[in-house]
């Protein structure tokens, strides 16, 4: 080893001279996580593990704070979705890899069972992803830049923003409208667009509203899109998980020209989440995603190889063969739990349910005038843990404050006993103001 004039460093290694400029030794060690991981932050998460959640020990802790409809276990996926599992298993034809963005057969399977005459399908337009989750993060990073934004529901679900700002995406929040049912507002959302804004989630139904868009709403909505230019995430998870008498209906069906990513999976619909099956439907209008954003999509994913292949071999018995009363059973118990969660709630004192539509949540409005121990919505929430043992998840963590969000997969008892607890909790708390005071007074 030597050194020259230059400061260029002669390091030998059998017999073969290698120059390297000389380099200063690190003193210590420095190891320091990425400006990514820095920026990664779950809402959700933030406030829940910050919160003191000591449930009441002389009452059985009721959980109405999980998207999960497999926890309690009364709502178990179809015998002919776990036949289909078992029969890719015992096949041992999905036991390799798959291509990044899955099987042909079963991404055939997909564009199948989604393709209208409105808004056709083939395989070539679908990308099998690891969950619903996956796919939206796909759509994201292909559609967006360091320093573009995007527009995202408020309230609305806290992984968009997760993803986007770990990507340097700012997010901007356009308003929905309680009173309308958790329509959104379309002039807020369009005074939100810039020349940086680059994509437009829309979720539809909606977590954590439960709300389900007319077809009106989607056209107006797909006419700010039109006039500014500006293509959809549509977050379709819970798709044609509506209640009777409401109609479901996709972005993509009433898109003439607005591009569109359609974002959905098998986890809420067929009651399997921890299976990790999703998609995304590129429904492109005119050609304006092209080719380039086709590529981008499988370039992205090849950076993980993501959807499970047994639940692919399994995919096209999932969607073909499961029996139309298995939906319906799972949508009536969902209406009907809702029902009695709205109707019951809505002789609370203080509180002011949004009754939902579809999907399986229902938004309640916390009137904080009338409960002056708590300051936000998190203390409400955190005191009825410690009080009567029933966990509902604050919508601050949907940007949402002064609401919270129920869950309504828990079995019909334990939501009337819910129900209970939280009207006693109110009871209990509800201070009138001085102008209802004079009221009754009068």
């Amino acid at each position: 080893m030597g050194l020259n004039g230059n400061g260029i460093q002669h390091n030998t290694v059998k017999g073969i001279i290698y120059k390297s400029k000389q380099k200063s030794r690190r003193q210590r060690w420095n190891v320091r996580p990425s400006e990514m991981s820095i920026n990664t932050l779950n809402p959700i998460r933030a406030i829940v593990d910050g919160m003191k959640l000591t449930p009441n020990p002389e009452k059985p802790m009721i959980a109405l704070s999980i998207g999960d409809p497999t926890v309690f276990g009364n709502l178990p996926t179809d015998e002919k979705v776990l036949q289909a599992l078992k029969d890719a298993i015992d096949s041992h034809k999905y036991n390799g890899y798959a291509p990044s963005v899955g099987y042909q057969k079963s991404r055939d399977v997909v564009a199948n069972f989604y393709s209208c005459p409105e808004a056709p399908l083939e395989a070539e337009d679908v990308v099998l992803t690891s969950g619903c989750s996956q796919a939206i993060d796909l759509s994201i990073t292909v559609l967006c830049n360091p320093g573009d934004n995007i527009l995202i529901p408020c309230p609305g679900f806290s992984l968009y923003k997760t993803l986007a700002v770990s990507l340097g995406v700012q997010v901007k929040l356009y308003n929905l409208l309680p009173e309308k049912s958790w329509e959104i507002d379309l002039q807020h959302m369009e005074s939100l667009i810039d020349d940086r804004t680059t994509c437009l989630i829309i979720n539809n139904p909606s977590n954590p509203c439960g709300s389900v868009y007319s077809k009106e709403h989607l056209k107006n909505v797909l006419s700010v899109a039109s006039k500014n230019c500006i293509p959809i995430l549509a977050d379709e998870i819970y798709g044609d998980m509506v209640f009777p008498g409401c109609k479901y209906q996709s972005m993509a069906s009433l898109s003439s020209d607005v591009p569109i990513l359609a974002c959905g999976g098998l986890a809420k619909r067929w009651l399997v989440p921890g299976w990790r099956m999703g998609w995304i439907l590129i429904h492109d209008r005119n050609q304006i995603f092209g080719k380039e954003i086709r590529q981008g999509l499988v370039k992205l994913s090849q950076r993980i190889l993501g959807a499970c292949t047994i639940v692919q071999g399994a995919i096209e018995s999932i969607l073909n063969d499961t029996p139309q009363e298995f939906y319906h059973r799972t949508i009536n118990f969902l209406k009907s739990n809702s029902e009695i969660c709205f109707s019951e709630l809505s002789t609370v004192p203080g509180l002011t349910p949004v009754l939902p539509a579809g999907a399986m949540y229902l938004m309640v409005g916390i009137e904080m005038e009338h409960f002056p121990e708590f300051q936000n919505d998190v203390q409400f929430t955190e005191r009825l843990v410690t009080e009567q043992s029933v966990f509902c998840l604050p919508a601050t963590a949907f940007e949402y404050p002064n609401y919270f969000r129920i869950v309504v997969t828990v079995p019909e008892e334990m939501m009337v006993e819910a129900c209970a607890r939280i009207r006693e909790f109110c009871q209990h708390h509800y201070r009138p103001c001085s102008q209802d005071s004079n009221e009754l007074d009068q």
